[in-house]
């Protein structure tokens, strides 16, 4: 019902449109409007003059990166302008070589904003569109006081994991080994995977750890005695590249544990909907193909890869990002299928299943309401994501 209202709302204002065009016509009113307008109603899927806001303004969660933010830095064009105090980039929006007429600023995150959630920036900052919060369940804590619509999947598949070492612990296989045992298991306090965890047995309460602050210097020192979270695109490259340890390592992501998370969710204030609709009609198309273009083009991932150093590099990121940590992270994505078409895969990219998503609603409320901090009653899938603007054609392997 509320998509046939939202179709049946643009379908007036189009009407409106063409009645001031035709009067703009006949009154020989050559203002600039008339351009814009025309603009609108262009049918070349990569013209977003008149149609997207000049610039589009989209907040990321964290330092620019080839992999989980890769398809929205393919899209900045050339010589883009760098604003390092900010930690803010803008270049007119390229969609395959194709300037789109408007122009694209992505602010980092992280710690450029203080380590702030990108959704709370969202709601701060009226001048941004877009912000890229981390996980579903990120989306869903805030769905009460901060409601947000995912539009695009970034990542299909949340890259978060639990490592260990297969030489200290030739016996585990999977996270839930792990817990039969007293090991501790080193994470970010506050995780909310690591409450599904222990909530459903895999862990026990008593020997996770919640000092983790992303370095790792004690899984080094305890010599591997200790399991460690971290994200399957950077840590097991980290470890296994630093002196102090130089050898591989073993995981299991977290989503297979039961924990269907989405990661890097490509979203905008819910309430924004229709009044951005007819860009997203358009821009989110465009993305998917860069997320395409990024996976399976390499001289696309080379450029994409020196532009995020450069903008790194410029903003004096503090996070170990080089060439060959970028191209680890692109190809983990790819081997591990953490960004595809589908889970399952539909020939679809960027899309999200409903079941996956009430599948956390259903993990996660319980979690929130415990902390005293309920999600929005009654929750639906429809209202953490939507599929209205994804162009099922697109896709690494389309049907």
């Amino acid at each position: 019902m509320h998509q046939r209202r939202s179709t049946r709302r643009r379908a007036l204002a189009a009407v409106a449109v063409a009645l001031l065009l035709l009067l703009g016509a006949c009154t020989g009113d050559g203002g600039g409007d008339t351009n814009q307008s025309a603009a609108a109603g262009s049918s070349d899927p990569k013209d977003l003059r008149g149609v997207c806001p000049d610039p589009i303004v989209i907040q990321t969660s964290w330092d620019p990166s080839a992999e989980s933010f890769g398809a929205l830095y393919n899209l900045l064009g050339a010589n883009p302008q760098i604003d390092d105090k900010q930690k803010r980039t803008t270049a007119p929006l390229t969609a395959q070589g194709k300037d789109t007429g408007v122009k694209l600023e992505l602010r980092a995150g992280g710690p450029a904003i203080g380590f702030e959630r990108s959704t709370t920036q969202l709601y701060a900052d009226p001048k941004i569109h877009l912000a890229v919060p981390n996980a579903t369940d990120e989306v869903i804590q805030l769905s009460k006081t901060q409601p947000s619509l995912a539009v695009l999947a970034l990542v299909d598949i949340d890259p978060q994991l639990i490592l260990w070492d297969p030489g200290k612990h030739p016996d585990w296989n999977i996270i839930a080994d792990i817990g039969q045992t007293d090991a501790t298991v080193l994470y970010f306090g506050g995780d909310t995977y690591m409450e599904y965890l222990v909530g459903t047995g895999i862990l026990k309460k008593s020997q996770v750890d919640g000092s983790f602050e992303g370095d790792p210097a004690r899984f080094v020192a305890e010599q591997g005695e200790v399991a460690q979270s971290g994200y399957a695109t950077s840590d097991p490259y980290v470890l296994e590249n630093i002196p102090e340890w130089g050898k591989p390592v073993k995981f299991q992501l977290v989503y297979d544990t039961g924990y269907p998370n989405y990661g890097s969710l490509l979203s905008i204030r819910a309430r924004d909907k229709d009044k951005l609709a007819p860009c997203l009609e358009k821009l989110v198309p465009i993305v998917q193909q860069s997320q395409v273009d990024v996976h399976t083009k390499p001289d696309v991932q080379t450029r994409l890869i020196d532009q995020t150093l450069k903008i790194a590099d410029a903003y004096d990121s503090k996070n170990p990002y080089t060439t060959d940590s970028a191209k680890f992270a692109l190809a983990q994505e790819q081997k591990l299928k953490l960004t595809g078409d589908g889970s399952p895969p539909n020939g679809t990219i960027g899309d999200f299943d409903m079941a996956r998503i009430q599948k956390m609603i259903q993990i996660v409320g319980p979690i929130f309401a415990a902390q005293r901090k309920p999600i929005k009653e009654g929750l639906k899938p429809e209202e953490v994501a939507t599929n209205e603007f994804i162009n099922t054609s697109i896709g690494v392997n389309p049907n």
